[in-house]
């Protein structure tokens, strides 16, 4: 069932699937609600599914510029989306940058949130190698200005370990020009706004520590030295928890959608 809910600065587009307690699906980065389509799947059996693109990404208009707190915001419209679905607490699972708004929403509204799941959050900021940070940051903001969305996330993919091998220039298909083309929106918010947002996001610490007891932080078997990886890492000891395995690496929740739905409704009756 496909829905749209008005919230102050936007119009939310979302979608919800199965029955039984609720789970708030947050994307990261430029990534919209369909990167969480086969672990919905998985999950809807026992579950409620809320799956949704953030403001400013896809099908979720944006009124203008989205403001100095980004971070805040998108965690606000995390509690409206849950409030518009249920009564009744719900969990979260965060992907990458959405695990931020996913932390936010959790100190903003800890009686909603029966338990938050992050899968490699990147919290760079905890990371020893600031001044590597800021050289990545700065060549994206310069591959963007100088050569659009498409070069900066070339430069964004290098940098963060995400890309896969190099391959030889080939010509894009039609179906290659279409998909570039719906993506580009999304890489520009991406670009503008929430890749700054997401670095310079420093949440309440010692709250979050009070909150350990509903938070997992996972990250992939297969990410080996990546940056997101390692940035769970710190988090989760900065937190003083111990990482929590899944398959796959960065993505493997939409890769082995069957074997990550498991985990999680193992996860969730934790909480």
């Amino acid at each position: 069932m496909s829905e749209t809910l008005r919230v102050p600065g936007a119009t939310l587009h979302y979608d919800v699937r199965g029955t039984g307690p609720a789970v708030l699906c947050i994307p990261g980065g430029p990534a919209d609600g369909n990167s969480f389509t086969r672990l919905a799947a998985e999950l809807a059996p026992h579950h409620t599914v809320i799956s949704y693109d953030p403001r400013g990404l896809s099908r979720s208009a944006i009124d203008g510029a989205p403001g100095e707190d980004l971070i805040g915001l998108l965690a606000d419209d995390a509690h409206r989306l849950i409030n518009a679905v249920t009564d009744q607490p719900a969990h979260v699972f965060a992907s990458s940058g959405g695990s931020m708004a996913g932390m936010e929403l959790l100190l903003r509204h800890p009686d909603q949130i029966r338990g938050l799941i992050m899968h490699e959050p990147p919290m760079t900021s905890l990371l020893p190698d600031q001044e590597d940070e800021a050289r990545r940051t700065a060549a994206m903001d310069e591959a963007y200005r100088t050569g659009g969305a498409f070069a900066a996330i070339a430069v964004f993919l290098e940098g963060t370990g995400l890309g896969g091998p190099a391959e030889p220039p080939q010509e894009p298909t039609p179906e290659m020009r279409e998909q570039m083309a719906a993506m580009k929106p999304n890489l520009d918010f991406f670009f503008q706004y929430l890749m700054h947002a997401t670095g310079d996001y420093r949440p309440d610490y010692d709250r979050l520590r009070s909150l350990t007891g509903r938070i997992t932080v996972a990250v992939g078997e297969d990410s080996g030295d990546q940056l997101a990886c390692r940035a769970a890492v710190a988090l989760a000891e900065h937190l003083g928890l111990t990482p929590v395995t899944f398959p796959g690496d960065h993505g493997g929740f939409d890769e082995h959608p069957a074997a990550a739905a498991e985990l999680v409704r193992k996860l969730l009756s934790q909480s």
